[in-house]
Protein backbone atom coordinates (compact mmCIF):
# COMPACT_ATOMS: atom_id res chain seq x y z
CA UNK A 1 0.00 0.00 0.00
CA UNK A 2 1.52 3.31 -1.11
CA UNK A 3 0.43 5.04 2.08
CA UNK A 4 2.82 2.89 4.09
CA UNK A 5 5.66 2.72 1.60
CA UNK A 6 5.88 6.50 1.53
CA UNK A 7 6.26 6.79 5.29
CA UNK A 8 9.70 7.39 6.76
CA UNK A 9 10.28 4.73 9.41
CA UNK A 10 13.87 5.73 10.08
CA UNK A 11 13.01 8.18 12.86
CA UNK A 12 10.55 5.73 14.43
CA UNK A 13 13.01 2.96 15.28
CA UNK A 14 15.92 3.39 17.64
CA UNK A 15 18.98 1.27 16.94
CA UNK A 16 19.00 -0.30 20.41
CA UNK A 17 16.68 -0.76 23.35
CA UNK A 18 17.82 -0.30 26.96
CA UNK A 19 20.62 2.26 26.81
CA UNK A 20 23.96 1.06 28.14
CA UNK A 21 24.42 4.57 29.58
CA UNK A 22 21.22 5.02 31.62
CA UNK A 23 20.01 8.43 32.68
CA UNK A 24 20.96 8.93 36.33
CA UNK A 25 17.90 11.04 37.15
CA UNK A 26 15.60 8.45 35.57
CA UNK A 27 17.19 5.64 37.57
CA UNK A 28 16.69 7.66 40.74
CA UNK A 29 12.98 8.09 39.96
CA UNK A 30 12.64 4.37 39.34
CA UNK A 31 14.44 3.55 42.58
CA UNK A 32 12.15 5.87 44.54
CA UNK A 33 9.06 4.28 42.98
CA UNK A 34 10.29 0.79 43.84
CA UNK A 35 11.09 1.68 47.43
CA UNK A 36 7.99 3.78 48.18
CA UNK A 37 5.38 1.10 47.47
CA UNK A 38 4.69 -1.90 45.29
CA UNK A 39 4.98 -1.69 41.51
CA UNK A 40 1.98 -3.15 39.62
CA UNK A 41 2.62 -6.73 38.62
CA UNK A 42 0.34 -6.38 35.59
CA UNK A 43 -0.11 -3.02 33.91
CA UNK A 44 -2.66 -2.52 31.11
CA UNK A 45 -2.84 0.45 28.75
CA UNK A 46 -5.52 1.70 26.37
CA UNK A 47 -3.35 3.57 23.87
CA UNK A 48 -5.75 6.24 22.67
CA UNK A 49 -5.37 9.54 20.85
CA UNK A 50 -3.10 8.79 17.88
CA UNK A 51 -5.62 10.21 15.41
CA UNK A 52 -6.33 13.35 17.41
CA UNK A 53 -2.60 13.92 17.95
CA UNK A 54 -2.08 13.68 14.19
CA UNK A 55 -4.98 16.02 13.38
CA UNK A 56 -3.66 18.58 15.86
CA UNK A 57 -0.32 18.54 14.05
CA UNK A 58 -1.75 18.52 10.52
CA UNK A 59 -0.68 14.94 9.89
CA UNK A 60 -2.52 11.84 8.63
CA UNK A 61 -3.99 9.30 11.04
CA UNK A 62 -1.45 6.66 10.04
CA UNK A 63 1.34 9.13 10.84
CA UNK A 64 -0.21 9.36 14.30
CA UNK A 65 -0.05 5.58 14.66
CA UNK A 66 3.58 5.57 13.52
CA UNK A 67 4.42 8.28 16.08
CA UNK A 68 2.87 6.08 18.77
CA UNK A 69 5.47 3.36 18.18
CA UNK A 70 8.14 5.38 20.02
CA UNK A 71 5.83 5.62 23.02
CA UNK A 72 5.37 1.84 22.97
CA UNK A 73 9.13 1.32 23.06
CA UNK A 74 9.68 3.79 25.89
CA UNK A 75 6.89 2.34 28.02
CA UNK A 76 8.04 -1.24 27.40
CA UNK A 77 11.58 -0.33 28.44
CA UNK A 78 10.45 1.57 31.54
CA UNK A 79 8.14 -1.26 32.65
CA UNK A 80 10.90 -3.85 32.24
CA UNK A 81 13.30 -1.67 34.24
CA UNK A 82 10.72 -1.13 37.01
CA UNK A 83 10.06 -4.85 37.37
CA UNK A 84 6.54 -4.95 35.92
CA UNK A 85 5.95 -8.60 35.04
CA UNK A 86 3.21 -8.16 32.43
CA UNK A 87 2.35 -5.21 30.21
CA UNK A 88 -0.82 -5.44 28.12
CA UNK A 89 -1.31 -2.88 25.35
CA UNK A 90 -4.72 -2.48 23.71
CA UNK A 91 -3.53 -2.26 20.12
CA UNK A 92 -6.56 -3.03 17.91
CA UNK A 93 -10.07 -3.89 19.03
CA UNK A 94 -12.66 -6.04 17.28
CA UNK A 95 -14.63 -2.82 16.82
CA UNK A 96 -11.67 -1.26 14.98
CA UNK A 97 -12.39 -3.55 12.02
CA UNK A 98 -15.25 -1.11 11.28
CA UNK A 99 -12.79 1.68 10.49
CA UNK A 100 -12.15 2.72 6.86
CA UNK A 101 -10.57 -0.14 4.89
CA UNK A 102 -7.64 2.05 3.89
CA UNK A 103 -6.74 2.80 7.51
CA UNK A 104 -7.14 -0.82 8.63
CA UNK A 105 -4.91 -2.02 5.79
CA UNK A 106 -2.29 0.58 6.69
CA UNK A 107 -2.42 -0.45 10.36
CA UNK A 108 -1.92 -4.11 9.48
CA UNK A 109 1.08 -3.27 7.33
CA UNK A 110 2.50 -1.04 10.05
CA UNK A 111 2.09 -3.89 12.54
CA UNK A 112 4.03 -6.27 10.29
CA UNK A 113 6.77 -3.66 9.82
CA UNK A 114 7.09 -2.89 13.51
CA UNK A 115 7.05 -6.47 14.81
CA UNK A 116 9.41 -7.59 12.06
CA UNK A 117 11.96 -4.95 13.02
CA UNK A 118 11.58 -5.24 16.78
CA UNK A 119 11.56 -9.02 17.25
CA UNK A 120 15.32 -9.36 17.70
CA UNK A 121 15.44 -6.48 20.20
CA UNK A 122 12.62 -8.03 22.23
CA UNK A 123 14.39 -11.38 22.29
CA UNK A 124 17.82 -9.95 23.08
CA UNK A 125 16.33 -8.09 26.05
CA UNK A 126 14.59 -11.19 27.47
CA UNK A 127 11.06 -9.93 26.73
CA UNK A 128 8.34 -12.46 25.90
CA UNK A 129 5.91 -11.39 23.20
CA UNK A 130 2.33 -12.59 23.41
CA UNK A 131 -0.96 -11.84 21.64
CA UNK A 132 -4.51 -12.02 23.00
CA UNK A 133 -7.49 -11.68 20.69
CA UNK A 134 -9.17 -13.35 17.73
CA UNK A 135 -6.14 -13.93 15.51
CA UNK A 136 -8.28 -15.78 12.96
CA UNK A 137 -9.52 -12.39 11.75
CA UNK A 138 -6.01 -11.13 11.00
CA UNK A 139 -4.43 -11.30 7.53
CA UNK A 140 -2.25 -14.39 7.03
CA UNK A 141 0.95 -12.34 6.75
CA UNK A 142 0.24 -10.65 10.08
CA UNK A 143 -0.45 -14.01 11.76
CA UNK A 144 2.78 -15.44 10.38
CA UNK A 145 4.91 -12.59 11.72
CA UNK A 146 3.19 -12.64 15.12
CA UNK A 147 3.53 -16.40 15.53
CA UNK A 148 7.21 -16.22 14.63
CA UNK A 149 7.87 -13.62 17.32
CA UNK A 150 5.79 -15.52 19.88
CA UNK A 151 7.74 -18.71 19.18
CA UNK A 152 11.17 -17.06 19.31
CA UNK A 153 10.53 -15.27 22.62
CA UNK A 154 8.39 -17.89 24.38
CA UNK A 155 11.04 -18.76 27.00
CA UNK A 156 11.97 -15.17 27.90
CA UNK A 157 11.25 -14.07 31.44
CA UNK A 158 11.99 -10.39 32.08
CA UNK A 159 8.62 -9.04 30.95
CA UNK A 160 5.58 -10.35 29.10
CA UNK A 161 4.60 -7.85 26.42
CA UNK A 162 0.98 -8.71 25.84
CA UNK A 163 -0.57 -7.25 22.68
CA UNK A 164 -4.39 -7.14 22.63
CA UNK A 165 -5.06 -7.42 18.90
CA UNK A 166 -8.46 -7.99 17.31
CA UNK A 167 -9.56 -8.17 20.94
CA UNK A 168 -12.62 -7.24 22.97
CA UNK A 169 -13.62 -8.05 26.52
CA UNK A 170 -16.98 -9.40 25.37
CA UNK A 171 -15.28 -11.68 22.84
CA UNK A 172 -12.97 -12.96 25.58
CA UNK A 173 -15.90 -13.81 27.86
CA UNK A 174 -17.94 -15.40 25.07
CA UNK A 175 -15.08 -17.58 23.86
CA UNK A 176 -14.47 -18.71 27.45
CA UNK A 177 -18.17 -19.57 27.89
CA UNK A 178 -18.17 -21.48 24.62
CA UNK A 179 -15.08 -23.48 25.61
CA UNK A 180 -16.52 -24.31 29.03
CA UNK A 181 -19.81 -25.37 27.42
CA UNK A 182 -17.91 -27.81 25.20
CA UNK A 183 -16.13 -29.24 28.25
CA UNK A 184 -19.45 -29.64 30.11
CA UNK A 185 -21.01 -31.29 27.07
CA UNK A 186 -18.09 -33.73 26.87
CA UNK A 187 -18.49 -34.60 30.54
CA UNK A 188 -15.09 -33.23 31.54
CA UNK A 189 -16.51 -30.42 33.71
CA UNK A 190 -19.44 -30.55 36.12
CA UNK A 191 -21.64 -27.42 35.93
CA UNK A 192 -21.55 -27.04 39.71
CA UNK A 193 -17.74 -26.85 39.61
CA UNK A 194 -17.73 -23.66 37.54
CA UNK A 195 -16.45 -20.76 39.65
CA UNK A 196 -14.33 -17.64 39.20
CA UNK A 197 -11.07 -19.57 39.21
CA UNK A 198 -12.21 -22.07 36.60
CA UNK A 199 -13.65 -19.32 34.40
CA UNK A 200 -10.35 -17.42 34.60
CA UNK A 201 -8.56 -20.47 33.27
CA UNK A 202 -10.50 -20.25 30.00
CA UNK A 203 -9.83 -16.57 29.33
CA UNK A 204 -7.09 -15.44 26.95
CA UNK A 205 -5.17 -14.15 29.99
CA UNK A 206 -5.36 -17.46 31.86
CA UNK A 207 -1.65 -17.57 32.72
CA UNK A 208 -1.50 -13.96 33.94
CA UNK A 209 -2.61 -12.09 37.06
CA UNK A 210 -5.38 -9.55 36.64
CA UNK A 211 -4.09 -6.01 36.00
CA UNK A 212 -3.71 -3.86 39.09
CA UNK A 213 -3.52 -0.65 37.06
CA UNK A 214 -5.23 0.35 33.81
CA UNK A 215 -4.04 3.54 32.12
CA UNK A 216 -6.09 5.27 29.44
CA UNK A 217 -4.60 8.11 27.43
CA UNK A 218 -6.42 10.97 25.62
CA UNK A 219 -8.87 11.78 28.44
CA UNK A 220 -11.73 9.41 27.59
CA UNK A 221 -13.53 8.00 30.66
CA UNK A 222 -14.42 4.53 29.45
CA UNK A 223 -12.70 1.16 29.14
CA UNK A 224 -13.95 0.50 25.59
CA UNK A 225 -14.68 -3.21 25.91
CA UNK A 226 -11.18 -3.98 27.21
CA UNK A 227 -10.49 -6.77 29.71
CA UNK A 228 -13.99 -6.54 31.20
CA UNK A 229 -13.69 -9.60 33.46
CA UNK A 230 -10.05 -9.06 34.39
CA UNK A 231 -10.55 -5.40 35.37
CA UNK A 232 -13.18 -6.01 38.05
CA UNK A 233 -10.88 -4.54 40.74
CA UNK A 234 -8.34 -2.74 38.60
CA UNK A 235 -7.38 0.82 39.49
CA UNK A 236 -8.10 3.12 36.53
CA UNK A 237 -5.93 6.13 35.69
CA UNK A 238 -6.99 8.58 32.95
CA UNK A 239 -4.69 11.19 31.46
CA UNK A 240 -5.45 13.86 28.86
CA UNK A 241 -2.10 13.15 27.18
CA UNK A 242 -2.41 11.65 23.69
CA UNK A 243 -0.60 8.35 23.26
CA UNK A 244 2.26 9.64 21.03
CA UNK A 245 3.19 12.07 23.83
CA UNK A 246 2.86 9.51 26.65
CA UNK A 247 6.33 8.52 27.81
CA UNK A 248 7.97 7.22 30.95
CA UNK A 249 7.53 10.52 32.84
CA UNK A 250 3.75 10.18 32.44
CA UNK A 251 3.97 6.48 33.33
CA UNK A 252 5.77 7.31 36.57
CA UNK A 253 3.04 9.80 37.48
CA UNK A 254 0.37 7.14 36.93
CA UNK A 255 2.24 4.67 39.13
CA UNK A 256 2.68 7.29 41.86
CA UNK A 257 -1.06 7.87 41.96
CA UNK A 258 -1.69 4.11 41.99
CA UNK A 259 0.66 3.74 44.96
CA UNK A 260 -1.29 6.40 46.88
CA UNK A 261 -4.61 4.65 46.46
CA UNK A 262 -6.09 2.25 49.00
CA UNK A 263 -7.16 -0.99 47.35
CA UNK A 264 -9.96 -2.41 49.53
CA UNK A 265 -11.50 -5.18 47.41
CA UNK A 266 -14.89 -4.69 49.06
CA UNK A 267 -13.52 -4.33 52.59
CA UNK A 268 -13.47 -1.22 54.78
CA UNK A 269 -10.45 1.02 55.29
CA UNK A 270 -10.29 -0.13 58.92
CA UNK A 271 -10.05 -3.77 57.88
CA UNK A 272 -7.21 -3.02 55.47
CA UNK A 273 -5.35 -0.96 58.06
CA UNK A 274 -5.74 -3.66 60.72
CA UNK A 275 -4.39 -6.30 58.36
CA UNK A 276 -1.42 -4.08 57.55
CA UNK A 277 -0.69 -3.56 61.22
CA UNK A 278 -1.02 -7.28 61.94
CA UNK A 279 1.29 -8.15 59.06
CA UNK A 280 3.89 -5.72 60.37
CA UNK A 281 3.97 -7.50 63.74
CA UNK A 282 5.09 -10.77 62.20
Amino acid sequence: MALIRQMDFASTFKSHWFSSDPDVADKKIQSDLKSSCEIPTHLAVIMDGNGRWARMKGKTRIEGHIAGVDSVRDIVEACAELGVQCLTLFTFSTENWKRPEKEVSALMQLLVKVIGRETRELHDNNIRFNVIGNMDLLPEKVRTVLKGTIELTKNNSKLVLNIALSYSGKWDIVQACRAIAHEVSAGRIEPDSIDDQLFNSFLSTASMPDPELLIRTSGEFRISNFMLWQSAYTEIYVTNTYWPDFRRAQLYEAIREYQNRERRFGQTSEQIQNKTIAAGKH
